[in-house]
């Protein structure tokens, strides 16, 4: 790390859900001397350390070097989750953009990457048990974003052999909420015309239990803090899972709820999540659907052990917060997670 006036850390992706807790805590830590926001619009919101620069990934003219030039490393965040129906739009920005920033990695000689993969870009896996990292990272071929990010695992393997002096970092975290992203991730998930207001659960007469339907999520600013360690570390790299406990089922859910669990044929849930992306109602494809039911469960033992990270928020203080962020129109003062309420 950098002497005297603290570590100098690039981030890119921002001013999104990860992005705006990442600088936050970036900025608040005393060995940190400055952070680097790039994104492709300049916010409102500024923190103590922090500087920011317009960048567009998915432009070759990007001068990511020169961004580049002088950190300490570079926590590489950004992601278009949109348009689902275009996926080569968004593999420009998620695969090639990225490509270009671990480019500008080595050719800035920056010491550090730490690169965002997810859980969606492991291959299927079981739903009674937890896999640790070593679990093969080939996605979910039909979904875009599964495919993406197995696809940058790949990259990042020849990247590894090509510089083996970079310390390197992939952080494979659940689904990532908190509240300020609730208009966000109503916007790209569920439509710009759904209602927030309408995410009560006293208006969920039950819920449906879908086969395969158990996840894990985490608190943005829990998984902030284990990329925090990361970029902060002298040794940490390789692949570490991110989740909170528990697995979120229709049984928890039901539980949170006061709603009644009905059993509901992933073929009928599809079929409905299908015409609707079709008829362009709902931004989430079905196949990003057909991944989440196949996503296999992680153990987090690793970050524990060797970051020291725990996170602080359990699974259902994680969606009681999200629910009243989706009540409430929540969001914050950057362009993606502006604040909208509908209804």
């Amino acid at each position: 790390m950098s002497s005297g006036t603290g570590s100098r850390i690039v981030v890119t992706g921002a001013t999104g859900n990860v992005g705006t807790s990442v600088v936050r805590l970036l900025t608040e830590d005393p060995e940190v001397g400055s952070v680097l926001g790039l994104a492709r619009r300049i916010p409102e919101w500024s923190p103590a350390k922090a500087e920011w620069a317009a960048v567009d990934l998915a432009s070759e003219r990007a001068d990511l070097t020169g961004h580049f030039a002088g950190a300490d490393a570079v926590v590489h965040l950004a992601w278009a989750f949109q348009p689902t129906h275009d996926p080569a739009t968004t593999w420009r920005t998620n695969v090639l953009g990225s490509i270009r920033v671990f480019e500008a990695v080595a050719a800035a000689g920056v010491p550090a990457l730490v690169h965002a993969s997810s859980v969606g870009a492991y291959s299927p896996g079981p739903k009674d048990h937890a896999v640790d990292e070593s679990w093969p990272t080939h996605g979910w071929p039909d979904a875009a974003y599964c495919r993406e990010k197995a696809y940058l695992e790949r990259a990042l393997d020849i990247f590894e052999r090509d510089h083996p002096g970079i310390r390197v970092v992939r952080m494979r975290p659940a689904f990532l909420f908190k509240r300020e992203s609730a208009s966000e991730q109503r916007r790209i998930f569920g439509g710009k015309f759904l209602p927030g207001p309408a995410a009560r659960p006293e208006l969920l007469p039950f819920l449906p239990d879908i086969p395969g339907l158990r996840v894990q999520v985490l608190h943005t600013d829990d998984a902030a803090g284990a990329y925090r360690l990361a970029a902060r570390s002298e040794d940490a790299r390789g692949p570490f899972n991110l989740a909170a406990e528990p697995p979120v089922d229709a049984g928890l859910l039901g539980e949170m709820f006061g709603a009644r669990p009905v059993r509901l044929p992933r073929t009928a849930a599809r079929s409905a999540i299908a015409a609707a992306w079709r008829l362009h109602l709902l931004p989430a494809s079905p196949h990003l659907f057909d991944a989440v039911l196949r996503l296999p469960l992680m153990d987090c033992t690793r970050a524990r052990a060797e970051l020291g990270w725990r996170p602080v928020h359990t699974a259902t203080e994680v969606l009681e917060e999200f629910l009243l962020g989706l009540q409430q129109g929540a969001g914050a003062a950057t362009e993606p997670l502006r604040g909208r309420k509908v209804g």
